[in-house]
């Protein structure tokens, strides 16, 4: 298992870090119009469709209307949208628990689940637009709060954090993951200046302004992760897909990421 999952790793690394650093926005955009038609169709597996190839086809020509079509238009109303259905509808579910599958409130669910993976992926072609290190340095915020949540989880964890829904979670792991991010972040800030997310939200907000934002991330990042697994469970399915092998699904790698970079694109146009 170890040995496929770095060669999946490798092979992902090969392909995207040249697209990622040749800057060149129609490459990236290609290719994140096939992570996308993915991450649609795993989704709307998950809610149970019966024929989630076709509709996941629907949602990626949307996708690439938008970014290829359109050219990327005022996007502010759609990640305002993404965030407050995080916040009024995805959260509250992690307690109150999911609708069943053959009813209509899982279909409303699975239509505002789907926009908000829109809402992530326009948000990494917008984010890329500013340039790829700014965005690498916002999806890591969410690496460094998983790698820090798994370590200190795995020394220190002694309180689930949501049993029901993913019994390896603890807060101890949270905290952990909140305060790597906190460090590696204000590290970036000292280091890098304003070329990241974190120099720019320090730069107009000073150190208050940056633990609050960060601290707002790192849940973010918590909840999207906790809502898949949710999905999972529910589905009585380990991976979202087997798409990449060792990995599982393409959700699997970004689920952490819905909710975070719409919210921090958000912010960037604030910024």
């Amino acid at each position: 298992m170890l040995k496929t999952r770095v060669i999946t790793a490798l092979v992902l690394l090969a392909i995207l870090l040249p697209i990622l650093f040749l800057n060149n926005f129609f490459a990236f955009a290609a290719a994140s119009l096939v992570f996308f038609a993915a991450g649609a169709w795993e989704s709307l597996r998950l809610f149970g469709y019966s024929r989630p190839r076709l509709w996941a086809g629907f949602w990626t020509v949307a996708y690439a209307l938008i970014v290829f079509v359109s050219g990327m238009p005022s996007v502010r109303g759609l990640f305002g949208l993404c965030v407050l259905l995080w916040a009024l509808r995805f959260i509250p579910a992690l307690g109150l628990g999911l609708p069943p599958l053959a009813t209509p409130g899982n279909r409303l669910l699975s239509v505002t689940y789907t926009l908000g993976l829109l809402g992530c992926f326009i948000a990494i072609v917008s984010l890329f637009q500013h340039s790829p290190l700014y965005l690498l340095s916002i999806m890591a915020i969410v690496w460094v709060a998983d790698i820090g949540a798994y370590f200190a989880g795995k020394g220190f964890g002694r309180h689930k954090l949501a049993p029901s829904i993913s019994p390896g979670k603890s807060w101890e792991g949270a905290v952990g993951g909140w305060l790597a991010v906190l460090v590696i972040a204000a590290a970036s800030v000292m280091f890098l200046d304003e070329e990241t997310f974190a120099g720019r939200l320090y730069g107009r907000f000073g150190w208050p302004g940056f633990i609050v934002v960060m601290s707002m991330l790192v849940v973010a990042s918590v909840v999207g992760d906790l809502f898949e697994s949710q999905l999972k469970r529910r589905a009585g399915i380990k991976d979202s897909s087997n798409l990449l092998p060792g990995h599982g699904g393409v959700l699997d790698r970004i689920d952490a990421l819905i909710p975070v970079l719409p919210l921090a694109a958000l912010i960037d146009l604030w910024l």
